[in-house]
């Protein structure tokens, strides 16, 4: 079995997933220092066109994936505030198995947002 990382991301204002919307992952190394790994942007499903990692690239250590939801939402009509209520959303967690499949959601407005380890 080989391991993955992937996402999904939903619009929860729109009631849809969210389209061409820019994600950037990053490995935490121990001393707490992030290296960009890549960048990616989600399909008309709201996920990325192929895992974020897997098979070799999913090791087991400590993730970041940013979602640039301040952009995201800029593009979709919502109504705006200078600076953007949520920019930025870092979730960071951790891969303990690198044989298994970790799935980061995230369910996202302007204004709040919620993740959990999906399957």
């Amino acid at each position: 079995m080989s391991g993955r990382l992937t996402t999904h991301v939903l619009d929860l204002t729109q009631g849809r997933p969210a389209a061409d919307l820019t994600i950037e992952l990053h490995r935490i190394d121990p001393s707490g220092k992030t290296m960009l790994l890549k960048t990616m942007r989600t399909d008309s499903d709201g996920r990325t066109s192929s895992p974020l990692l897997q098979g070799d690239e999913l090791q087991v250590g400590n993730y970041e994936i940013v979602f640039i939801v301040g952009d995201y939402f800029g593009t979709q009509g919502e109504p705006e505030s200078t600076p953007p209520f949520l920019d930025r959303i870092p979730i960071r967690f951790g891969i303990s198995d690198s044989d298994a499949h970790y799935r980061v959601p995230l369910l996202v407005s302007p204004w709040s947002y919620s993740t959990y380890r999906g399957s």
